[in-house]
């Protein structure tokens, strides 16, 4: 998301390279570029233009600080803008005194309301928030259905009286099933339509009337662009919502909805849905939204993701064993699937800083193909084979069965049982305290392991020193010097 926005905002900076101060002249160029930037991600247009005015009146006036140039101050600035025009703080999902708390899910048909509902439901299920799905679009053909399948799929519970009911009575009878089980929250989703029409008010707003709800979300589709702020404040002035969930913003290049709801309809977005699993669904926090427009990463989010994936117990094994070099091919899957959970490749780079615009769309491409690749090769193995790679070094007849398992060349696992070595050896240098410099000569790093060209390795041919001896050594030579050199000896 953003790319377009990104790149155009960049633009804008390179107008005032060179530039001792910001000054009227020299900043109209800038602003230029800012304001064409906007306009092409479908931001509103009178948002765009008082967005512009706000960002010029403090370039103007903002003092020139010592050691920051031009273009760094006017970054900041406008970072501080985008911020604010997207309501500069997370605004949380309501909490009732006395449970259940109610959230009343609604929207447009094909919006992604139902999976959003289930995706909140999985959200404070993780907050240990014990929650019940409610499903009341008895119109949809087989939306119960579809929401019953995702609330086993997360472990949520559905109360449905099928599609002969009436939709005010299901979501009455949901929420005293909800008081009467002690649940904490109640999600209800109800039926959408293809336009807004008084009939969907009407019954939205019977419904709201009958259970009194907490939160009021609309959930809006990010690629409608501005006119997803436009929904947002008719169903506000019609319904009265209380924030947003902007959806399908990992397909949103543009990033226009996000940058108008708040100042249009003046509700908050309180969640942005970035991918089709239930698990894609993230709190909305503008600062951190405006350092990802901005090409500045995104941190924060980067540690959540890896803090919700990750068990410490099982960190604190991973580190001892990197640091003595018995990190085996077992470990090395159990992390690339875990940063699978995470997201996509693409997705967490760009949340490291400057990252982003270091790795090209192709680079990531190749990235995701390698570990596809790596994946196939390790699940190949037997058990013993990964943890104990060594065995894999003298075994061409293994190599073999290996590649022909994955479906792909003897060369290709070669490569890498040489790049996962050169890997291990680097670990344990950096647990000894010595940290080998990048351009070190037959140190391809990790890098080898996710695309990057064999370093030194032709054919089959097991990687030069794998075990620490030369290949013609007799037997026992080759057991006495494994036991006195061991492997991170090399």
């Amino acid at each position: 998301m953003f790319e377009a926005l990104s790149d155009r905002l960049d633009a804008a900076w390179k107008k005032l390279r060179g530039q001792d101060k910001i000054s009227e002249s020299n900043i109209q160029d800038a602003l230029r570029e800012v304001r064409r930037a906007l306009l092409e991600a479908d931001v509103n247009l009178q948002v765009v233009k008082d967005f512009v005015a706000d960002v010029q009146t403090k370039a103007l006036g903002a003092e020139v600080i010592a050691g920051v140039n031009p273009g760094q101050q006017f970054i900041k600035i406008v970072y501080d803008e985008l911020a604010g025009l997207m309501g500069e703080t997370n605004v949380p999902l309501a909490e009732a005194d006395t449970a259940p708390t109610i959230v009343l899910m609604a929207g447009l048909q094909g919006t992604g309301k139902t999976t959003a509902s289930a995706k909140l439901a999985l959200h404070l299920r993780k907050q240990n928030r014990s929650t019940m799905l409610v499903a009341t679009d008895v119109y949809r053909p087989a939306a119960i259905d579809q929401l019953i399948t995702l609330g086993k799929q997360i472990n949520v519970p559905v109360f449905d009286l099928g599609k002969d009911a009436n939709p005010v009575e299901i979501a009455r009878q949901g929420v005293e099933k909800a008081k009467a089980d002690g649940v904490d929250t109640v999600i209800i989703d109800t039926a959408g339509r293809l336009q807004i029409d008084q009939s969907m008010m009407a019954e939205l707003a019977q419904i709201k009337d009958t259970v009194k709800p907490h939160e009021v979300l609309l959930v809006v589709d990010a690629m409608t662009g501005q006119e997803a702020a436009n929904l947002t404040r008719t169903f506000h002035e019609q319904i009265g919502v209380t924030g947003a969930i902007l959806t399908k913003m990992d397909g949103d290049t543009r990033g226009g909805a996000a940058l108008s709801v708040r100042r249009i309809s003046g509700q908050p977005i309180k969640f942005i849905g970035v991918g089709e699993k239930v698990e894609a669904l993230q709190p909305f926090y503008p600062d951190r939204m405006a350092q990802r427009i901005l090409g500045m990463g995104d941190v924060l989010t980067l540690v959540e993701k890896a803090q919700e994936e990750v068990d410490l117990v099982e960190a604190e094994k991973l580190q001892e064993k990197i640091l003595t070099a018995k990190f085996d091919f077992t470990d090395f899957l159990k992390q690339t699937r875990l940063m699978k959970n995470m997201g996509s490749l693409a997705g967490i780079v760009k949340l490291i800083p400057g990252m982003g615009k270091q790795i090209s769309e192709d680079q990531l491409r190749q990235g995701e193909e390698q570990l596809k690749r790596v994946e196939a090769m390790i699940s190949s193995m037997t058990i013993e084979e990964r943890r104990d790679p060594e065995l894999l070094a003298g075994s061409p007849s293994r190599r073999r069965r290996i590649a022909k398992g994955a479906g792909y060349k003897v060369e290709d696992v070669s490569k890498l049982i040489s790049d996962f070595q050169k890997m291990r050896m680097l670990m344990q240098q950096m647990g000894q305290g010595n940290f080998p410099g990048m351009g070190m000569p037959g140190m391809g790093g990790m890098g080898g392991l996710f695309g990057g060209a064999p370093a030194g390795n032709p054919g089959n041919a097991p990687p030069p020193g794998w075990r620490g001896y030369p290949s013609g050594a007799s037997g026992k030579k080759k057991k006495k010097e494994k036991k006195r050199k061991g492997f991170g000896s090399l």
